[in-house]
């Protein structure tokens, strides 16, 4: 008996290759047996006469071009290990009754053709309650919230917007699975279960060699580094501290600015440079003293679970977090810090003294942690598989 094929997936969520998601791990280990379309979606910031928005502007307006590639949707896209991306024309705000109802509109009009050309409906998953609105009305087998983060308090974002649309979402979705403990908590708030499942690490990747950006190499050492989002979940008092406390060397973060204390820019320091390619970070790793998550202990950290927390460990080298929910479980691997004077110190010690055996060798539990396995795990959830553990 001929074997049926996996049905096609729709994925909606932010840019696909605009920074590399837990979804983008996941979906990536999906695509060799799948088809899979990527539907690049807006909405979740309230515009603003910044920088960014100007720039996230432009780049919207250049995918909304006919001459774009995520435009002539027909077209693989020229990535190697990519999915078919999409990125339909929307209303840049979902805060209105006549703003839901046009995108509503906008959203269906460009996707039911791709809906209606797979050989069997699709399964779907959103990573943003913003398709509230077209649970039911696109032919789908079945719709799953990927529930990454609570957007109801995350810095920047329109947050009564989206909490109310994920009230919305949440009954009309078949399966959820959300990334933390704190978010299925968040979940049980709305009356119902979700499956969890933590986030992966691709050892190899944090493995391979590379040449360090000559930015990066320019830096005073020692070198203590963050990267990711530089935006208000950093703890200014931690940077302050650690700041004053380090005789020598740079604390460099790397990423995107979004609104973040004028303070921290401002530290002695302190060097910012712009996000660098993902397969350029573990030599930037290998190029660094420590690795630190500054965050502050607020709603949106104690809900997330970040994706570098794993990378970080994944590198060998010294780690030094703040405590929230999603680092204290790996509390034996890297010091976990609940005060500035802890994390300054901390940090100096690591530079002194670099990883202690006992937390190199408690990291060998990275292993069960690998993407490829929890893909396996989430493609199961997707088709309606019996409950297992992803933590």
């Amino acid at each position: 008996m001929p074997e049926i094929a996996a049905r096609p997936l729709v994925v909606f969520a932010d840019d696909w290759g605009r920074h590399p998601s837990s979804c983008q791990h996941l979906v990536r280990n999906l695509l060799g047996h799948r088809e899979v379309v990527w539907v690049n979606t807006i909405g979740t910031r309230p515009p603003r006469l910044d920088w960014s928005t100007a720039k996230r502007v432009v780049g919207k307006l250049k995918q909304w071009s006919p001459f774009s590639r995520e435009a002539k949707s027909s077209e693989p896209s020229a990535e190697v290990n990519s999915p078919r991306v999409v990125a339909p024309k929307m209303w840049p705000s979902f805060r209105s009754r006549f703003g839901r109802s046009l995108n509503r509109k906008l959203l269906h009009r460009s996707l039911r053709p791709i809906f209606e050309s797979f050989p069997q409906p699709p399964n779907v998953v959103t990573t943003l309650p913003l398709v509230a609105d077209l649970v039911g009305e696109l032919p789908a087998n079945r719709w799953t919230y990927y529930c990454v983060d609570d957007f109801s308090v995350w810095p920047g974002y329109d947050g009564d917007t989206m909490l109310r649309m994920e009230r919305d979402l949440v009954p009309k979705v078949d399966e959820i699975v959300a990334v933390s403990d704190t978010l299925v908590k968040h979940i049980g708030t709305f009356g119902r279960e979700a499956k969890l499942l933590t986030h992966g690490v691709d050892l190899d990747h944090w493995k391979r060699d590379g040449t360090v950006p000559s930015e990066f190499t320019k830096l005073p050492e020692p070198r203590v580094v963050f990267w990711g989002v530089i935006d208000q979940r950093m703890d200014t008092r931690f940077l302050q501290r650690l700041d004053s406390s380090l005789a020598a060397g740079s604390i460099v973060l790397i990423g995107p600015k979004e609104d973040p204390d004028p303070v921290v820019l401002n530290l002695s320091k302190v060097r910012i440079l712009p996000p660098l390619p993902f397969d350029s970070l573990p030599a930037v790793a290998r190029a660094s003293s420590v690795l630190v998550m500054p965050y502050a202990d607020l709603p949106v950290t104690r809900a997330m679970q970040p994706l570098k927390l794993k990378e970080y460990l994944a590198t060998g080298k010294p780690v030094v977090v703040r405590g929230l929910p999603s680092t204290r479980e790996w509390a034996d691997c890297c010091d976990v810090c609940d005060t500035p004077e802890a994390f300054a110190e901390s940090v100096k010690n690591r530079i002194e003294t670099g990883v202690p055996a006992e937390q190199l060798g408690n990291r060998e539990r990275l292993i069960h942690e690998s993407w490829s396995g929890k893909a396996k795990l989430f493609e199961r959830w997707l088709e309606g598989a019996a409950e297992e553990t992803g933590s």
